[in-house]
């Protein structure tokens, strides 16, 4: 059974600083430690839950990038990030993998990006999904229309393209994002600069 936006909706309850501004990606196919250096990332210290992430001080030019291991796929969470949906690097970091990645900022601007071993299948931002594009932009409608985005809707309320985009992502991978998850996991961390 599909999950829908109204299963994620807890998110932005739970971790407001989180829900602020975020990029979630999870990736399937290489190692951890080969994703971080296909990102040209620089290891920092383990943090213990997203809180701790969240709070880690900010450097100057450089991405914190916190992962961990969920099943067969690699869960890699920037806060105040976007490298995971930036094309230029997102595609070539997919060589080989399957990629699927989500982001929002405080400006309401966000992307989903779904691409297979550097094919971008699709790509959108959740709060206008009526303006696809990628290789196969329309294979998803009836899943999208299902888990509740707005495809008919110019101007949906209540806005739930935040929760939706992390109910598609379990639907491409078959992860669910929960709060045990996130309050619970030591995160391996690393830094990527973001040119």
């Amino acid at each position: 059974m599909t999950r829908t936006a109204a299963d994620y909706t807890w998110f932005e309850d739970d971790f407001p600083d989180l829900a602020e501004a975020y990029c979630f990606t999870l990736a399937r196919g290489p190692s951890p430690a080969e994703l971080l250096s296909r990102l040209d990332a620089r290891p920092a210290p383990s943090l213990p839950g997203i809180a701790a992430v969240v709070e880690a001080p900010a450097q100057q030019r450089r991405q914190l990038v916190a992962m961990t291991t969920v099943g067969a796929w690699t869960l890699l969470i920037e806060p105040n990030g976007y490298l995971g949906v930036t094309e230029d690097r997102a595609l070539p970091a997919s060589t080989g993998a399957s990629w699927v990645s989500h982001f929002s900022n405080v400006n309401g601007v966000g992307t989903f990006l779904w691409a297979e071993d550097q094919d971008l299948r699709l790509c959108f931002d959740p709060m206008f999904p009526t303006d696809r594009w990628g290789r196969t932009p329309d294979e998803l409608l009836d899943t999208m229309r299902r888990i509740g985005f707005h495809l008919d809707d110019e101007d949906p309320d209540p806005d739930l393209s935040a929760p939706a985009a992390f109910a598609l992502a379990e639907h491409l991978t078959g992860i669910a994002i929960t709060p045990t998850l996130l309050h619970t996991t030591t995160f391996t961390c690393a830094t990527v600069e973001t040119h």
